[in-house]
């Protein structure tokens, strides 16, 4: 039993041990304590995408922290950069750290940057974070005008060179437009139901199918704002939000995006950075600053073995839960992360 109360059986617990288990985004405080956590809650890869408004020459030094945390803690993680990377890391009884962006800002406005953080092992960009950039518009900019002319060429290299497209904090418009022009699958990594609780930073089951129906993924996020208890939320907020996107695109286009900003205070400098445009200029939103709860019976790491729980006891099957897990991330890695011709 968890310090909430929440129990995980022996069955369930054996399942999530064996499973491969992606988390597909975290921007946690990193560190040896967050490492070694990873490890005790069973997570075979991770998003570690903090990037939210850097620039080219702070999207090098991004890279290079996570050399050094690579190297400094070798013993508990390893480089991903391919998904047999992941299945290694499995086997090493390690966490697999994918190189992940909320913000093509690093690229500025230099279309042939794409391919030297793809070189360097960001495998993953969300396109926008918030408000405009030279691709397209985030869920709070004023007027979502849609993917931009350069935006269509970020997305068509992203998919030349294999970087899989992330449209979390992405707007609407251009969320749409990108899933049409992509080439490759998209993830929406991190993100729970407008249906089911109407605030902005949630998305509308029309995009869902969309990034479906072209073979992508949806990640269910633990960001209590998004839910409808809000803070008063649980683990089975989470798997009714889940089970919403399940009935609407199937197992097969759902996995886990925690979200997790773990050991981040509120306030904080980093988090009232992130809720500023372009980390300077307008406050977008209060959550820099207000008490936010994960949801009880998921508030670490060391908590997911009751999803794994809590969804067995639903009845969707070993084989479905596992995919939730994470082959279905694996899946989409396979797909996205093969440059296209």
């Amino acid at each position: 039993m968890d310090p909430q109360g929440w129990t995980t059986s022996p069955e369930a617990q054996s399942l999530h041990d064996g499973a491969i288990i992606i988390d597909g985004l975290q921007t946690s405080l990193w560190g040896r304590p967050i490492f070694e956590e990873m490890r005790a809650g069973g997570i075979t890869a991770v998003n570690v995408s903090t990037v939210l408004w850097e620039n080219f020459v702070e999207g090098i030094g991004y890279v290079s922290m996570w050399k050094r945390f690579l190297r400094e803690n070798a013993d508990i993680l390893a480089p991903v950069k391919t998904v047999a990377d992941i299945h290694a890391a499995k086997a090493a009884g390690k966490t697999g750290i994918i190189l992940g962006w909320q913000n093509t800002s690093p690229i500025e406005d230099k279309l042939d940057y794409v391919e030297i953080f793809k070189d360097l092992g960001v495998n993953i960009m969300q396109l926008t974070y918030n408000t405009q950039n030279y691709s397209g518009a985030g869920y709070l900019e004023e007027h979502d005008s849609g993917l931009t002319g350069f935006g269509r060429e970020v997305v068509a290299e992203m998919n030349r060179l294999g970087v899989l497209c992330d449209l979390s904090h992405v707007g609407d418009k251009t969320s749409a437009d990108t899933i049409a022009y992509s080439r490759a699958p998209v993830c929406i990594s991190h993100i729970l139901p407008r249906a089911l609780h109407d605030v902005k930073r949630n998305k509308n089951d029309d995009l869902f199918l969309a990034c479906a129906e072209k073979g992508g993924l949806i990640g269910l996020s633990l960001f209590a704002p998004g839910l409808k208890a809000g803070n008063d939320a649980t683990v089975e907020d989470v798997l009714d939000a889940m089970e919403h996107v399940i009935g609407l695109v199937g197992f097969d286009h759902v996995g886990i995006g925690t979200d997790f900003s773990l050991d981040r205070p509120r306030p904080s400098d980093w988090l009232l950075w992130a809720n500023r445009d372009k980390g300077t200029a307008r406050k977008l939103t209060e959550f820099g600053n207000v008490k936010i709860n994960k949801p009880a019976g998921i508030r670490r790491m060391t908590d997911l073995p009751n999803m794994t729980g809590r969804m067995l006891a639903r009845g969707w099957g070993e084989q479905n839960v596992t995919r939730i897990l994470g082959l279905n991330w694996l899946s989409l890695f396979d797909r996205a992360w093969t440059p296209t011709a």
